[in-house]
């Protein structure tokens, strides 16, 4: 089971950092990937971070400006993200798959709950 948090309503140019834990399986050896959904909109792809931490991808829109991270001791990953922009205002989802990253949330198996970001201008 993965455990979204973090989420909440923070102002344009702030700061947040969401946190997905794992219990109940060890996600040490699997891809994890963020992901989000605004309302009316198709889910879509923010990162992800190879079992190692060596390896990450970002979609462009949001290097420079997120930074994905795990803890494999905690079996956590985050989703650092700051200066966010109202147009970041999603449900934030963690997701785990064994194997090659990816971008696409159908490769992914294991989901959270989702998190809600809120960003004011």
């Amino acid at each position: 089971q993965l455990q979204a948090s973090g989420g909440g309503l923070v102002q344009a140019g702030g700061s947040l950092r969401l946190s997905c834990a794992a219990s109940g399986r060890t996600v040490t050896d699997h891809v994890m990937g963020w992901f989000r959904q605004a309302p009316g909109k198709e889910r879509e792809f923010v990162a992800t971070i190879s079992w190692s931490g060596q390896t990450t991808y970002y979609v462009d829109s949001m290097k420079g400006r997120f930074t994905i991270s795990r803890d494999n001791a905690k079996n956590t990953v985050y989703l650092q993200m700051d200066s966010l922009k109202p147009e970041d205002t999603a449900v934030y989802y963690c997701a785990a798959r064994r194997t090659l990253s990816s971008r696409k949330g159908t490769d992914y198996p294991y989901w959270g709950q989702g998190t809600q970001v809120t960003v004011s201008s």
